[in-house]
């Protein structure tokens, strides 16, 4: 039992009182046990140490002997029980509900070594009741779940992934980083006895490659064999180990992945030189064993330390937000605060160097934002009264003073973390069948390694062990498993950075595919800063009585035009009832008891019952965009509104009319304006007036006649669309259903962005195509080397780290990108 002094040492040690791992003093999540405060390590370690208090278990701490070596550990038996993970203030850091019963979790998974174990886990949890999906990135070693509540636990879930061999945590970054380092110390000291056996052995071995006959003795070649057969002992059961476990594994559950032919080519390797040490007859080949082990080892180590290095870049975005933050009080003085404590409402003075700590609102000074790291766009933004600036950013010029608006999930940051998540465990269409080539791969491998051992032991003994090692070893396939997923992880990561995000699993795959590209207007080739420049008033209205009623109308719309139109009229006081909005037409409602309609001409006509009058009809002049606004006794008024043409709008679509790819808009702006808007752009296929279902049907005209379509829009209007195009791209500052919709958004609303993203998406298409070719013309000039017995154990090792590495490190060339508009 720990002594007094031991706990109160204890509690001010930097190691979490719950589970031992480190603790950050930046940030504390404390826990009352037996009336002493306690420092945890994190959110998840404060819920479970608060549960164990809450259910009268806080014995657990006092009659320990010792701080536990693994977060199972630190479990007390009787919690288990209870279902700890089920514990609903538990689940609140990392669970989300999607429905009635409905929920989804993030989950880091702790095993993973290959595209196989992405495959067991999935089919494995798949199969339990109530599990609705599973999806399992092997780069990031992320798994997000959903499940139905009422029919399966959280805990069943962990349980059946703890039953096959592997351990999942709940998802968060310093979790993941401590897992990381866990398994570079891991690899590293599995590496260092592999390679000090490899050395050892070699040195025994000499004497017998270059000893003539009759010049070494019986006794001394049996000795060096003993000799050789201890040193390789703790290669084989050590640092070979991982790889014995997890073939173990896949056989007993009837299953076959990398790691069978590997264990099957070093087991029968060394039980057969055991073999023949104990006989004193035969070949023997632990020098060929330790250094297939170290090899491979070296290949594993440093696929692993370049996947971490991909995925480091997108985790880096959700440490972006400071732990604090300063609070203004009432009186003009600061107090410092966890940011985790603000509300909306409250006020923060940011300092030049600090992070913004949540969305808001400059209400005092003058700065700039650098928002390179959520938009990629170099350059800081100013930021004066009134302007927005988003948590994460960072405050480059002098103090403002922010008023939070948004906080917690509600944050743009927290909306970029589920979508970036989303797309981590989302498989596309090439992994899932580079997935499925390699599992009958390794079945098809294992037949051709045994038959071509037994046809080499009828032709010449001595040589079919090791040729049957060869084959297992040499065309092992996990250079064609990481040739997609390693790319595509990168290359997401390389797009944050510029301030494209990816948001599903197919989208680089379709962006680089696509030929067509088809653009909304408002607020996408625009800014969507749209402005009242001209009310026509119909005979007998009042002008500022026909914008306050459009105003009422339109006043919880997320449109630009309603945005526009609500800014024209700032300080009127009516007030709609009844409100109802007919997508891509128009919004009804009840203004002081009289129903009006504002839209669409078509859409108001028909509540007038009669044509508009020419003098608003007439209204109409240019590129500004016209809505009519009637009711029940008549017409009232057109309404133009002006939009600023995007500076990068007329240079994106020269580039992407240069690079082969078919443009056009579709718009739901009068025909006339659409028009004169797209020549202005250089763009003839310009199509106006149209509905939500016209574009819709527009869309899959063009799919129909064998194009890859992308779609890039950023309103309520566009959301049936994006959903139809084989990709879609959201505007970062479009509303957040388009977002949802969307496969990919251009945060910065930089139209150049979008360029650089499908020349990027194009690249990583061509890496994927290089590794590909790699993997496979490997497999077959090695396979037949192997076969016909000019492979050696230690030289497919070689060969087969060799490949794996090469196409992680081809993918990592997919990091360097130079934005064009820099």
């Amino acid at each position: 039992m720990l002594s007094d002094q031991a706990q109160a040492a204890e509690a001010d040690s930097p190691e979490c009182y719950h589970c031992g791992l480190p603790a950050t003093e930046a940030i504390r999540y404390d826990v009352v046990i037996d009336g002493v405060s306690r420092h945890m390590c994190c959110a998840g370690c404060q819920a479970v140490a608060q549960a164990i208090v809450d259910n009268g278990l806080a014995d657990y701490y006092r009659h320990r002997d010792a701080l536990p070596e693994s977060r199972k550990e630190a479990l007390p038996e009787a919690l288990g029980e209870l279902g700890l993970f089920d514990h609903p203030d538990f689940q609140k850091s990392f669970v989300r509900p999607l429905g009635e019963h409905s929920r989804e979790a993030s989950l880091l998974l702790e095993g993973i070594t290959c595209a196989a174990c992405v495959w067991l886990n999935e089919q494995h949890v798949a199969r339990l009741p109530g599990v609705e999906a599973i999806e399992i990135n092997y780069a990031t070693r992320r798994a997000r779940v959903r499940w139905d509540a009422e029919r399966v636990k959280l805990s069943d879930i962990l349980g059946a992934i703890q039953a096959i061999g592997y351990r999942a945590y709940p998802y968060d970054e310093a979790r993941s980083e401590q897992i990381a380092r866990r398994e570079r110390r891991s690899a590293l000291w599995r590496l260092f006895v592999a390679g000090f056996g490899m050395m050892q052995v070699m040195m025994y071995a000499i004497p017998a490659y270059v000893a003539g006959d009759g010049e070494m003795t019986a006794d001394i070649d049996q000795l060096l064999r003993w000799a050789s057969l201890v040193l390789t002992v703790p290669v084989v059961l050590y640092s070979a180990a991982p790889f014995f476990q997890r073939a173990w594994r896949d056989i007993r559950l009837r299953r076959l992945g990398m790691d069978v032919p590997v264990a099957l080519g070093v087991g029968s390797a060394f039980a057969a030189s055991c073999y023949a040490t104990v006989v004193a007859s035969g070949e023997v080949y632990f020098d060929s064993v330790a250094m297939f082990v170290f090899f491979l080892l070296c290949g594993r180590y440093l696929e692993m330390l370049a996947r971490q290095k991909a995925v480091r870049g997108v985790e880096a975005l959700g440490k972006v937000l400071p732990a604090f933050a300063e609070r203004v009080l009432v009186d003009g003085t600061d107090e410092r605060v966890p940011v985790s404590a603000l509300v909306p409402g409250d006020r923060v003075r940011v300092k030049p160097g600090e992070a913004i700590p949540a969305d808001g609102v400059v209400v005092d000074g003058a700065s700039a934002a650098d928002e390179s790291l959520l938009t990629g766009e170099s350059r800081p933004v100013p930021k004066s009264v009134g302007d927005a600036v988003t948590g994460g950013s960072l405050n480059v010029g002098s103090p403002v003073v922010v008023e939070i608006q948004q906080v917690g999930d509600a944050t743009r940051l927290a909306a970029i973390l589920r979508l970036m998540e989303r797309a981590a465990t989302e498989k596309p269409r090439l992994v899932r069948q580079a997935d499925r080539i390699a599992a009958r791969f390794i079945a098809g491998l294992i037949v051709l390694a045994v038959s071509a051992g037994i046809g080499w032991y009828l032709v010449d003994p001595d040589r079919a062990l090791w040729i049957f090692v060869s084959v297992l070893v040499v065309s092992c396939p996990c250079a064609l498993s990481l040739a997609t997923p390693a790319a595509l992880t990168v290359s997401s990561d390389a797009m944050a950075r510029i301030g494209v995000l990816v948001t599903r699993g197919h989208a680089i795959e379709a962006l680089a595919k696509a030929d067509t590209i088809m653009f909304d207007k408002t607020g996408t080739l625009t800014e969507g800063a749209v402005h009242l420049s001209r009310l026509v008033a119909a005979d007998g209205v009042d002008p500022a009585v026909a914008l306050a009623t459009a105003a009422a109308l339109e006043q919880g719309s997320e449109h630009a035009i309603a945005s526009g139109v609500r800014a024209a009229a700032k300080g009127a006081r009516k007030q709609a009832m009844a409100v109802m909005a007919e997508t891509g037409r128009g919004v009804e409602g009840l203004v002081d008891g009289v129903r009006y309609r504002i839209g669409r001409e078509d859409f108001v006509e028909e509540l007038v019952g009669t044509p508009a009058p020419d003098s608003l009809r007439r209204a109409d002049t240019g590129i500004q965009t016209r809505v009519f606004l009637g009711s029940a006794h008549g017409w009232q008024a057109a309404l133009l509104l002006e939009d600023v043409t995007r500076p990068q709008a007329a240079e994106a679509l020269r580039w992407l009319t240069g690079h082969g790819l078919t443009v056009g808009i579709l718009s739901g702006d009068a025909p006339p304006t659409v028009q004169a808007f797209a020549e202005s752009l250089g763009v003839a296929d310009a199509r106006g007036g149209l509905s939500p279902q016209d574009k819709h049907a527009a869309i899959e005209a063009l799919q129909a006649q064998g194009r890859v379509v992308a779609m890039v829009g950023d309103g309520v209007n566009d959301a049936p669309v994006l959903a139809k195009a084989h990709v879609s791209v959201a505007m970062g500052e479009g509303t957040e259903l388009a977002r949802t919709h969307a496969d990919i958004v251009l945060l910065g609303g930089q139209m150049l962005a979008l360029t650089d993203g499908i020349a990027l998406a194009r690249r990583t298409l061509k890496i994927i195509r290089q590794n590909l070719f790699w993997s496979f013309g490997y497999n077959f000039l090695a396979i037949p080397l192997a076969v016909t017995g000019w492979v050696t154990p230690w030289m497919a090792g070689i060969g087969m780290s060799a490949s794996s590495l090469f196409v992680v490190l081809n993918a990592l060339r997919l990091q360097r990108v130079k934005a064009s508009r820099e």
